[in-house]
């Protein structure tokens, strides 16, 4: 064709595939070079520190670099394949780290007193310890006598019978109803709670059928419900607010992306 004829023609079109191959050239060149400067050599160093609490000796900072390195090429190599497409994990990952980085950013400011203490006076209950009760107990195991019931009955006026020995506790002080019936049952606890205290004799009171057996129990103090004092709770405050603020920012963020998305749902 007489257009590549024309020298001007040729000499662009030479100096355009030239062009090409230095833009390829430089971009596969940059994507060769792994540059470990002092920041990241730091991190790695502190990572180490945190993990070991002491700073790695030269052939241990000489292993983490080979290891970031390898790690390093194995990651640009993966994601030049394409590898990181349609991967469940590495999609969950995106997700968990997208996530953790609204969260850092709607934390980094502390609360300020002001508003923790208008934080603990708008949610109370979080704050609220429910009734707790003190108790001893005596112990009759349905598994060492075929007599445990009568014999936690006898035991409420006879504290010369012998009870058996028990795996936990014979004493608990100031436990909530839920506390004890993770250890002792629910119907126990439920049981403990509604006793009331005897207006003569010995001190016992049931017998009252655990998940272990037969006890016959003495009720200590009794405490009500009581909402715990600023001071006490405040590292709770503080805990409770930023999980609260994490929680607000992502749900504003996650509103604001999905502003930006047409959502079609295909019918049955």
């Amino acid at each position: 064709m007489r257009i590549f004829r024309d020298p001007l023609v040729v000499f662009l079109l030479m100096g355009a595939l030239l062009l090409m191959a230095s833009s390829w050239y430089e971009g596969d060149a940059k994507d060769s070079r792994i540059i470990i400067d002092d920041a990241e050599m730091n991190r790695l160093s502190d990572q180490w520190q945190m993990q070991m609490r002491r700073l790695p000796t030269d052939e241990e900072m000489e292993g983490l670099l080979d290891s970031f390195i390898r790690e390093e090429i194995y990651y640009r190599e993966a994601m030049r394949m394409g590898l990181d497409a349609d991967d469940t994990i590495v999609r969950r990952r995106l997700v968990q780290k997208l996530t953790f980085l609204t969260e850092d950013i709607a934390t980094a400011k502390a609360p300020d007193e002001a508003g923790l203490r208008d934080f603990y006076a708008a949610h109370p209950d979080n704050y609220t310890q429910p009734p707790r009760i003190s108790f001893v107990h005596r112990y009759f195991s349905v598994d060492r006598r075929s007599t445990a019931e009568a014999d936690a009955q006898t035991a409420l006026t006879d504290e010369s019978l012998a009870d058996d020995p028990f795996m936990l506790q014979k004493s608990y002080a100031q436990r909530s109803e839920r506390e004890i019936g993770d250890l002792f049952g629910r119907p126990f606890a439920a049981e403990l709670f509604a006793l009331e205290p005897p207006s003569e004799g010995t001190g016992w009171l049931g017998p009252i059928r655990s998940a272990y057996g037969w006890h016959v129990v003495r009720i200590g103090e009794r405490l009500d419900t009581e909402l715990q004092p600023f001071a006490v709770v405040r590292e709770r405050i503080i805990a409770d607010w930023q999980m609260q603020a994490r929680k607000a920012a992502n749900d504003a963020y996650f509103e604001s992306l999905k502003s930006r998305y047409t959502i079609k749902l295909s019918t049955p």
